[in-house]
């Protein structure tokens, strides 16, 4: 496919994403305010309500339609036992509702998030606040938009006058939680303005890509809670990375993102890792 033809139809299939994410977010929307039913999956902190089933399956099915031939890859149907794996086809890697305990409490960071891939190369995202409406939207080469207005990361150096962001993850051993605390002690003492935790990988990575904070570090997250933020972070001038400083890889199940190389490579320094088990693992995607 010659590049102007492509451009052309992953722009279209860009203008469904939006379409179909805003259909979403208002599904979500009138379902936070009736009674939820729960269910856990992997851990008893890693939760699912039926909202997450059916708004994956209303997101799925509306792309599937339209593009017949694309592959998908959904937080809910890995969660069945759908492999997770991603190939050189169009793929569509979507988080039904990010951000499940917090919709599950009314807890308001919730949100839609469709990526999408070709050559395992990721080519634009799309990620609907469901709260208040906000749309991030970004395709590669083109610019990190918040509702059509152009964004931009912060472009702070210093970590003493930075703003991190972090998430716990779906492990709560004692060894794990020992980590997960000396990763923020390590961060507080450097020192920085504070370390903030909101629930919700995508939006936590969206505030990086507006500039509201300057980094964001996570073990445990999904290939679903990065991939939109991956292009809107770095269409909107930032840098995400693997927790090692390397290339981000979408299936490790770790990123470090910034609005500078400096400050990610601070953050990179003071990890201690925790390992989780791949998403394109076999078997056991969802430990």
């Amino acid at each position: 496919m010659a590049t102007s033809e492509s451009d052309k139809c992953w722009r279209e299939c860009m203008d469904v994403a939006v379409e179909v994410a805003c259909r979403a977010g208002k599904v979500v929307q009138e379902a936070v305010k009736h009674e939820k039913s729960v269910s856990t999956k992997s851990t008893p902190t890693d939760l699912v309500t039926e909202a997450d089933q059916q708004v994956e399956e209303l997101i799925i099915s509306t792309l599937r339609d339209k593009f017949p031939s694309h592959r998908f890859i959904g937080e809910e149907s890995s969660a069945a036992g759908e492999k997770c794996i991603l190939t050189d086809n169009p793929s569509w890697i979507i988080d039904p509702i990010d951000g499940t305990c917090n919709f599950v409490h009314s807890f308001p960071m919730v949100a839609v998030s469709i990526g999408f891939a070709v050559k395992k190369e990721l080519e634009f995202g799309v990620i609907y606040h469901c709260f208040d409406g906000t749309l991030y939207t970004a395709r590669k080469g083109h610019g990190a938009f918040c509702n059509g207005v152009r964004i931009q990361v912060s472009k702070e150096k210093d970590v003493s006058k930075a703003l991190i962001l972090t998430e716990i993850g779906a492990k709560r051993d004692p060894a794990t939680l020992n980590i997960f605390s000396g990763n923020i002690m390590k961060l507080l003492s450097a020192p920085t303005h504070g370390v903030r935790i909101i629930g919700s990988s995508t939006l936590a990575l969206c505030l990086i890509a507006t500039g509201a904070a300057e980094a964001y570090y996570q073990y445990g997250l999904h290939c679903w809670d990065i991939a939109a933020a991956a292009v809107i972070i770095r269409e909107a001038g930032g840098i995400v990375i693997d927790t090692s400083g390397g290339p981000l890889d979408l299936m490790s199940r770790r990123v470090v993102a910034a609005g500078t190389h400096e400050m990610a490579n601070y953050i990179v320094q003071q990890l201690q890792p925790i390992s989780y088990e791949r998403d394109d693992s076999d078997p056991g995607v969802q430990k």
